[in-house]
């Protein structure tokens, strides 16, 4: 009952005045008791001694001094649903896959322990077999844990070797054919995934991890040793070709400013096969050096270029002249009269030489016209030597001897061959007949354009 708050203190009243308001203070209701089905496998005697029935056994599981037997006894069933309710939620615990064997365990160890000092009433063997469920399905699911995790260091093993072995063929590159920023930026890229795998993935075996990060580290070290070793390498040599351009630039520098055409140019054609020899020096001092080389260059063929367009000008008369002298050249052609067109062209070459240069656009095309001429006047030469030559008629003459006489012999042979019936031999004897005719054929043709 709650007391009233204070309030302001009346005047005493008499006695007699104060008898008559006091009234008789309420008795409170008892408390209802609170049932449990579980009260059921228990009893409690009269003087509060509580015992439960397990099978055809009754053991005394406490009393309850000062409370009447049925609340001792829903005391000590309470106490039994209470354990109940902590079986059943470890067993629904164990069905659920988001909890882990060790919690289940845990839970399963608690709850054992206050079994073996619990004394209460209710279905004690019924709770046993929750227990016994729950101890079953904790094997299985530590099985299945295990089993999963076997997988998953499987994976996370295979997982792992993937990426070192990616990093060693990275690192076993030749250092010619490497794409160093590409790779860089891989081996980094595959660090970060190792780092990932080692956050969130499955722990390997001690062994294992060591070895494949030990391979893993070697291949790092290795890529970046190559990689040190190439930059160190590249930066000497573009030191050299940086030296060497820089001579050729100033070779170049020189020669701008010369007249001397054919041999300037050849000079810097020279330069050129140098330049192209001499390797690559870092980007922006090659394309510097390029930029000067090239300007020295422009500036001779430039200024070559204007002396001959001017030389051009003055030399197109000369052109005129020679492509009327062409004409003359090609009318000797066709060659009739050997000693005649000898003279003639004779004559063509002096003129041509006098007639001086023509302009450069042109020289090819006028110098194959006159080659033509002069080519057609020596074979023509060449052929009348060899048909008037005696040493060389006097050979071919007797080569015809040599066939003839040959071919009498076969003739001989193959009516000897036939006369005798032997058709093997007067076969073969024909064939070689046959190949000598047509030597002697070739050998006349021969000495007919001797003249013989």
């Amino acid at each position: 009952m709650s007391e009233d708050k204070p309030t302001p203190r009346p005047p005493v009243p008499s006695p007699a005045a104060l008898a008559g308001r006091v009234a008789p203070r309420p008795v409170a209701a008892p408390a209802p008791v609170q049932h449990s089905e579980s009260a059921r496998f228990g009893r409690a005697d009269e003087e509060g001694h509580v015992f439960v029935t397990v099978g055809d056994e009754e053991r005394e599981v406490g009393s309850y001094p000062g409370a009447t037997p049925e609340e001792a006894l829903q005391y000590f069933a309470r106490k039994f649903d209470e354990l109940a309710a902590s079986a059943d939620l470890l067993e629904a615990r164990l069905a659920n896959p988001e909890v882990s064997a060790k919690e289940v365990a845990d839970g399963l160890a608690t709850l054992k322990e206050h079994l073996e000092q619990a004394n209460v009433v209710g279905d004690l063997p019924a709770l046993h077999a929750t227990v016994e469920r729950v101890e079953q399905g904790l094997e299985a699911k530590r099985a299945a844990e295990a089993e999963h995790r076997r997988v998953a260091r499987a994976e996370a093993a295979t997982a792992r070797e993937a990426i070192v072995a990616e990093a060693e063929t990275i690192a076993a590159q030749p250092p010619g054919s490497t794409q160093w920023k590409q790779s860089g930026e891989r081996m980094r890229a595959l660090l970060d995934e190792w780092k990932g795998h080692q956050r969130g993935g499955a722990k390997l075996d001690k062994a294992t991890e060591t070895a494949l990060w030990q391979r893993f580290s070697h291949a790092r070290n290795a890529f970046d040793k190559a990689r040190r070793a190439w930059f160190a390498e590249l930066e000497s040599t573009r030191g050299e070709a940086r030296a060497a351009k820089e001579a050729l630039v100033a070779e170049a520098e020189a020669l701008s400013t010369s007249t001397d055409w054919g041999n300037t140019a050849r000079a810097y054609k020279q330069l050129m096969d140098r330049w192209r020899r001499a390797g690559r020096a870092a980007r922006s001092d090659d394309d510097a050096l390029w930029e000067r080389f090239r300007a020295a260059q422009d500036a001779f063929f430039t200024a070559k270029d204007a002396v001959a367009a001017v030389e051009d000008e003055e030399f197109r008369a000369n052109l005129a002249v020679k492509e009327e002298i062409l004409l003359e050249a090609e009318a000797i052609l066709p060659v009739t009269d050997i000693e005649a067109a000898k003279s003639a062209l004779r004559a063509v070459q002096d003129r041509w030489e006098a007639a001086g240069k023509v302009p450069r656009g042109d020289i090819e095309r006028v110098e194959k016209r006159l080659r033509r001429v002069e080519t057609a006047v020596r074979e023509a030469d060449e052929k009348r030597w060899k048909a008037t030559n005696p040493e060389l008629s006097a050979r071919a003459r007797s080569m015809v001897e040599q066939l003839e006489a040959a071919v009498a012999k076969a003739e001989a042979e193959v009516a000897k061959a036939q006369a005798a019936g032997n058709e093997g031999k007067a076969t073969a004897a024909r064939e070689r007949l046959a190949a000598q005719q047509e030597w002697l054929a070739q050998a006349r043709a021969g000495v007919d354009e001797f003249g013989g």
